[in-house]
């Protein structure tokens, strides 16, 4: 992609995504959010209800009368992006391929997390870390992150959803929200490295589909291709315990995939290439905010 053509379509997606973040999800990122937990701000008498667990025994020593340790919310987040980059993701039949929509989906989450003022970060991954983008704060790096997602040209095609948990749980030490966006096409399990790294940090689940892979449309002999690894085949469209097939390994499928982010309290929304990517994030936020 030349680079004019790529700074076009970073700015159509800015004013996109700017537009997103301010209104529609005004006040329900801050909300969802609410940062990594408490910070030490300053010290006050004690007053009768407060909690003795707070009592600064120092100062209350120094001055012959109870004091307590006054706490406020640390706002600050650091909020991470997982997106997958393997071959699966340059496939749609309908409105977008199913990478357009990750990115207008990275590009509304990165705008967001700047006007709180919280830093945001990247992790590249397919069946491997194809690039890591440290955490940062401002416009500078949300529009630099948008052009990376745009024009990267991932080493391989396959998936290992596991590798990006394994990185993530290296890499940040400290506690931080973490977007996984992926169509999860992985035919290995992933709940143990999800597990572990549910246990450091906040993370949730956005599957990205195209509608084609829940419902097969009867349009004759097709010829189908697997983006991760070339194989391809005919298929009669025509047959209806085909297509009774395909539909119950899609319900199958998801089925699991609900699940296995279920158990380790994942938050978890799927979103078809045709359907409204803001639904799916605001009801994931407002489940959040409740």
């Amino acid at each position: 992609m030349e680079t004019s053509e790529i700074l076009k379509k970073v700015r159509k997606i800015e004013i996109k995504a700017r537009g997103l973040s301010s209104n529609i999800f005004a006040g329900q990122y801050h909300s969802a959010f609410k940062g990594r937990g408490m910070a030490f701000s300053e010290v006050r008498e004690y007053q009768f209800g407060d909690d003795v667990r707070d009592i600064d025994w120092n100062v209350t020593a120094r001055f012959h009368r109870p004091f307590v340790k006054v706490f406020e919310e640390e706002r600050e987040l650091t909020v991470m992006l997982m997106i997958d980059v393997s071959g699966s993701l340059d496939f749609g039949t309908r409105n977008q391929m199913k990478r357009e929509m990750v990115t207008e989906m990275a590009a509304t989450l990165a705008f967001s997390a700047i006007q709180n003022n919280d830093k945001i970060g990247v992790i590249f991954f397919s069946d491997r870390i194809e690039k890591y983008i440290p955490p940062k704060k401002g416009k500078k790096h949300v529009l630099y992150i948008i052009r990376e997602v745009l024009d990267f040209q991932p080493e391989s095609k396959k998936t290992d959803v596991s590798q990006a948990f394994e990185f993530l749980g290296q890499v940040m030490k400290r506690k931080c929200t973490a977007f996984v966006m992926s169509d999860f096409y992985d035919r290995k399990p992933f709940d143990k490295p999800l597990q572990v790294c549910r246990s450091k940090h906040d993370l949730m689940a956005i599957q990205v589909y195209d509608p084609i892979m829940k419902t097969l449309p009867d349009v004759g002999i097709l010829r189908v291709r697997d983006a991760e690894t070339g194989h391809e085949m005919y298929i009669d469209t025509s047959s209806k315990a085909l297509r009774t097939a395909h539909a119950k390994f899609w319900l199958e499928r998801s089925a699991n995939l609900k699940q296995t982010f279920a158990k380790t309290s994942v938050d978890f929304v799927s979103v078809a290439t045709d359907g409204d990517y803001v639904k799916s994030l605001r009801q994931m936020f407002a489940m959040r905010g409740s």
